[in-house]
């Protein structure tokens, strides 16, 4: 007989979120994977403008979806002494307030971490923001493309021709994750110790940080990494290959025993691990073009399937070049069971979501549906002790949509 699936971790834990666009949902999102209760407080009228970025999911824009289910929406004007009090009732009794609003406005409404934490204690703070809340930079607006340029990233991405940006809101995800592990982090301080820290994170520290080993390079080697397109700057070989049927493999050799490897069973060419030309990581980068001739001759012989067989039994790290269609189909996703249904609004059929990367044994993670906007309003509003006639009133004056 199968055990009952363990509480999930953060069950009683309330966080209340004045959040739009990416990072700050994907951080709040993660917390209610984990059971917290997350009321998303949006705008009466639209809610989060990332519900309109496209209508790809069923009616449904594809980023919001991905970032928004397991909450409970309650629009709110919070700019109005009415929604300014709803909004510092929920506050007294939330473990967790997250923002990523509009440089300054924060402070403007009175939600700044020091007025928060002296009017409640107990309450954790998060703060998301573009380029942090001090120095030069506080008052610039900062989205996800913005930040890959400003962290030098974009310069890095791409062929030797042409820079691209990353095809992800990679700025976005690193700061929703950090501010993420920080809420964690203070939760744990505050059941430790009673403290209740303030958590910042900007996109640009998230980015700068996933741009340690560049910055590294750069500062030390004297120039920075070049751009190599699906090649690896500072590893060799390490690309894509074409073989004879057209079928792209990308394969990876990152130390002297894979290389010897690569020579002797897949290249057949023994007498290449010593040669001088290649007989270093560095001297395969310094000869790189001369290597992937050699590397592309020998999969111009083989058939992709071939390619990869000879690759796997020489133990080389190798993968196909997916397409997204194809990465929906991966077998270590799909037979594993990594794609659940999670509902929409509005009575839309339900899409396919992933599971959260980190399994905790025992503990099943929510996957509740994506809410509507302003779904959950009335239900809120009623255990704050609003009546009907009172709410009724207060959507006739805009404070709620």
């Amino acid at each position: 007989m199968s055990c009952p699936p363990h509480p999930l971790p953060l069950a009683g834990v309330t966080v209340v979120s004045l959040e739009q666009a990416v990072a700050a949902p994907f951080a709040t999102r993660q917390l209610a994977d984990l059971g917290a209760r997350v009321i998303k407080v949006e705008r009466p009228g639209g809610g989060d403008f990332a519900r309109r970025y496209d209508t790809t999911v069923h009616g449904q824009s594809s980023y919001f979806v991905w970032v928004n289910r397991s909450k409970e929406s309650l629009t709110l004007d919070v700019k109005s002494a009415d929604g300014g009090r709803i909004l510092g009732r929920l506050l007294a009794d939330a473990d967790v307030f997250v923002q990523n609003l509009a440089p300054g406005a924060a402070d403007r409404l009175g939600l700044s971490a020091a007025e928060l934490q002296a009017r409640h204690p107990s309450l954790i703070t998060c703060a998301i923001s573009g380029y942090g809340t001090s120095g030069p930079w506080a008052d610039r607006k900062a989205y996800d493309m913005l930040v890959q340029c400003q962290t030098g990233l974009v310069s890095l991405t791409g062929t030797p021709d042409e820079a691209v940006r990353v095809g992800i809101s990679v700025a976005d995800i690193a700061a929703g994750t950090y501010a993420y592990s920080g809420v964690l982090a203070a939760l744990y301080t505050r059941a430790t110790t009673g403290r209740a820290p303030a958590v910042e994170v900007s996109l640009l520290d998230a980015l700068a940080e996933w741009m340690g080993q560049p910055a590294a390079y750069t500062r030390y080697g004297g120039t920075q990494p070049p751009r190599v397109g699906a090649r690896h700057a500072t590893i060799a070989p390490y690309g894509v290959f074409t073989a004879a049927d057209g079928h792209q493999v990308l394969l990876s050799v990152q130390n002297e025993p894979e290389w010897a490897a690569l020579c002797e069973r897949f290249l057949g060419r023994p007498e290449l691990v010593a040669d001088p030309r290649f007989a270093t990581g560095s001297a395969r980068v310094a000869h790189r073009e001369e290597l992937d001739a050699i590397v592309a001759g020998r999969f111009a012989a083989l058939d992709g399937a071939a390619a990869i067989a000879l690759l796997d039994a020489a133990g080389i790290a190798n993968a196909g070049v997916n397409s997204v269609a194809d990465f929906l189909r991966h077998p270590a996703l799909v037979e594993r069971g990594r794609w659940r249904e999670v509902g929409l609004p509005g009575g839309a059929p339900p899409f396919q979501a992933l599971l959260p990367p980190a399994d905790l044994s025992g503990v099943e993670p929510r996957m509740d549906p994506v809410p509507d906007v302003g779904e959950h309003t009335e239900k809120i509003l009623a255990e704050l002790g609003h009546g009907p006639q009172e709410i009724a009133d207060l959507r006739a004056r805009g404070v709620i949509g």
